[in-house]
């Protein structure tokens, strides 16, 4: 099962992919990811790479090609993808195609988690963690039981990342809708895109998504 797992920042892609690399026998593909991974181990590609990052350049959409293609050939055949960042540009979905076919694998689904803007807006710019132990909260969904007081380790100390506001959120959410466009016609045409409410509980998605790769 291949799958293109597509949703804005705070959508809940990371939780969701996560827990599908638990249920099911496949493997998050997040292209930054592999990229550090591949210069940090100095593979051909990741030296390519790295160069191009030296010069201040944006890193090419053959390289990005190159690693996904030795990531599945390390892969091996039974172990299913979860493609995400990737594709962002209707180039970026037609060699994905070409580099499946090469593998021998073809897309099964695109998963689109569906968000309320101004609910995003709310569920990120009010989540914080514990300074010290990182436990995770929100100033309204999941407060620590007792207020300024770390739930797991009773430290005082939290903090909150310093892109969590309206204005950032909000041009993420712009950014998504831009990158997706192009690309979402291409696979509706297939009939392969679904759409599931990536606001409802993160079970509930669960399910919802597990509902589609048995379908």
């Amino acid at each position: 099962m291949n799958i293109i797992l597509l949703g804005p920042p705070g959508a809940g892609k990371g939780t969701q992919s996560a827990n599908l690399v638990e249920r099911h026998t496949m493997k998050q593909l997040s292209t930054g990811d592999m990229l550090r991974a591949a210069v940090k181990a100095q593979t051909p590609v990741g030296l390519e790479a790295k160069a191009v990052m030296e010069r201040g350049d944006l890193v090419s959409d053959a390289i990005v090609s190159a690693l996904i293609s030795d990531e599945l050939a390390a892969m091996g055949e039974s172990v299913g993808a979860i493609f995400d960042g990737y594709p962002r540009t209707e180039a970026q979905a037609h060699s994905l195609d070409e580099i499946l076919g090469q593998h021998g694998r073809k897309l099964d689904h695109v998963i689109e988690l569906e968000v309320d803007e101004d609910a995003l807006v709310e569920r990120i710019t009010g989540r914080f963690s514990c300074a010290n132990c990182g436990a995770l909260y929100h100033d309204t969904a999941n407060p620590p039981t007792v207020e300024g007081v770390c739930d797991n380790c009773g430290v005082t100390e939290f903090k909150r990342r310093p892109d969590d506001n309206e204005e950032t959120v909000r041009n993420r959410m712009a950014e998504y809708r831009a990158k997706t466009a192009p690309i979402l016609p291409l696979y509706e045409a297939r009939g392969i895109v679904t759409r599931v409410d990536g606001m409802a509980l993160i079970d509930e998605v669960g399910d919802a998504i597990d509902a589609i790769l048995a379908s």
